[in-house]
């Protein structure tokens, strides 16, 4: 194995993902993709308030499908409590988490969130949904049917994507 393919990207997990990978039944799916480690922070695990999707992350995080982690350096804690006066704890949590480790974000947030992510991070470090699921589609881990299925489905959660089907994107 060539170094470039051992190179395993972190991505911080905000609860607006993780609910929309739980609505279609694939919250699993995150385990999946190769070269890639989903983490969710303790913050974000308590905004999944909803039993049902509750049960569901943890049964995750117990699979290994995501890892929770816990802010616990002083330079993420001070970034995390300077950033709770713009925005919520969860989205807080992912952005000094990867603002100081130089990992990932997936987030479907805009506005305040997607502002500061872009402006401290870069478009390239962010993820969404649909990101991550075209990620499984490239990886051979979703065929496009059943990630429009998916896309379908969010809808009746009212997550809209701009497009009409994941064949678009490729």
């Amino acid at each position: 194995m060539d170094l470039a393919s051992a190179v395993v990207r972190v991505v911080l997990t905000d609860a607006n993902v993780i609910i929309n990978l739980i609505h279609v039944r694939s919250l699993g799916l995150l385990g999946k993709l190769q070269g890639y480690e989903f983490v969710v922070p303790d913050e974000v695990v308590r905004e999944v308030t909803d039993p049902i999707q509750r049960e569901a992350l943890q049964s995750a995080i117990d699979a290994g499908a995501l890892r929770a982690i816990t802010i616990d350096d002083v330079a993420t804690l001070k970034l995390f409590a300077e950033l709770l006066a713009i925005m919520g704890s969860g989205e807080a949590a992912c952005l000094s988490l990867a603002q100081t480790r130089g990992w990932l974000i997936a987030s479907d947030e805009k506005k305040v969130f997607r502002r500061e992510a872009i402006s401290r991070l870069g478009a390239g470090r962010i993820m969404n949904t649909p990101g991550i699921l075209l990620v499984a589609i490239r990886s051979g881990v979703l065929c496009v049917d059943e990630a429009d299925r998916m896309k379908d489905e969010l809808e009746h959660h009212r997550f809209r994507m701009s497009f009409l089907s994941f064949r678009d994107l490729l």
